[in-house]
């Protein structure tokens, strides 16, 4: 094989046993774990945000703005429960770039997989100890999903991992709500047969075990917007594109059938700005129409504590090195706006 073995990584319970989590943290994210399902599940009218940085690139920063998002919780939590994004693996289109705190613990240093498992768990921990936020992850490689099972509520499935027959699979044997995003192409049945899949009870290979799934019946769509053949974005989150998913879903033999609106990616045109216009389109449609406003269950915002982004060295604490984010003053007037038209 054209790869050298560098060393063999602890196994998910040999990390667990060594940064555990006591009976209270676990307590917490069991009562989180179920408000949220009740959301997907319609059992609560309460509106889901997961809301952070496009990546987690530095754990002072992410913690700082993680607390600063604990203030605003407490200001809207009759209408709104945010789930912070914590990031720690990047997808890269072409494979190059930075790939997430997974791979470099320290963006300016070489990659080091070891130090990075570390890393990412004990940001989740102190996530969950400091601010009682058990957060979301991006389920980039399914076989490490267990470094962290213990401390997420949400798991997200990117665009060029929705195709994924282990994704799906996996996803099926996850018992938090997992959202599958629609493929860079926009196709939305490759969406919805992800969908499909990952409600269902599968037998499989992993880890090195045979396993049998029960099936995730919180399993959702995301919307994130899609790119042509020429590389040009178009959006899918308006009006008559909510309106096709819901008549989509009533064609389909699915539970608790939902939807979270990724506000950035293709559909800003990667023009961070526009996820403040584009939240509030949303709440529009939803109030517009009853069977939209049934399933979107809420929205997906990139939001760091400053506006933009910036290279991997530039050093401005809080500012994004991968996608642009929504700074903090305005992510935060943009919470407190959407609380309202709730």
């Amino acid at each position: 094989m054209n790869m050298d073995f560098i060393r063999k990584l602890p196994i998910p319970k040999e990390i667990k046993e060594q940064y555990p989590i006591n009976d209270e943290l676990s307590a917490v994210k069991a009562e989180r774990d179920k408000e949220i399902k009740k959301i997907f599940s319609g059992e609560s009218n309460k509106f889901l945000l997961i809301i952070g940085p496009c990546s987690a690139d530095s754990e002072d920063s992410v913690l700082d703005y993680i607390s600063r998002l604990r203030g605003v919780q407490e200001k809207v939590k009759d209408k709104i429960v945010i789930v912070p994004r914590i990031y720690t693996g990047k997808p890269r289109t072409t494979g190059d770039g930075y790939k997430g705190m997974l791979h470099q613990p320290n963006p300016n240093e070489k990659p080091d997989l070891i130090k990075g498992i570390i890393a990412i768990r004990e940001l989740h921990m102190r996530a969950l100890r400091e601010t009682g936020f058990s957060c979301a992850d991006e389920m980039l490689y399914p076989e490490n999903h267990r470094y962290l099972n213990d401390l997420l509520s949400y798991v997200a499935v990117g665009a060029r991992s929705v195709e994924d027959q282990q994704h799906r699979l996996t996803a099926s044997g996850l018992d938090i709500p997992v959202g599958m995003k629609n493929p860079t192409s926009g196709d939305i049945s490759v969406m919805m047969n992800s969908i499909t899949a990952a409600q269902h009870a599968h037998a499989f290979i992993y880890r090195g075990w045979e396993v049998k799934s029960q099936g995730n019946p919180y399993t959702h769509a995301i919307l994130r917007g899609y790119v042509d053949e020429r590389g040009n974005s178009f959006p899918n989150y308006h009006y008559e594109d909510l309106l096709r998913l819901s008549e989509t879903y009533a064609e389909k033999d699915l539970k608790n059938k939902a939807v979270i609106i990724d506000t950035n990616h293709a559909n800003s045109g990667k023009k961070y700005l526009e996820q403040i216009r584009i939240a509030k389109e949303i709440l529009h449609s939803c109030r517009h129409n009853a069977d939209i406003k049934k399933i979107v269950k809420g929205l997906m915002i990139e939001s760091y504590i400053e506006d933009g982004c910036q290279k991997i060295g530039d050093g401005i604490y809080g500012k994004s090195i991968t996608d642009p984010c929504l700074g903090w003053e305005k992510s935060e007037r943009l919470i407190y706006d959407l609380a309202e038209q709730l």
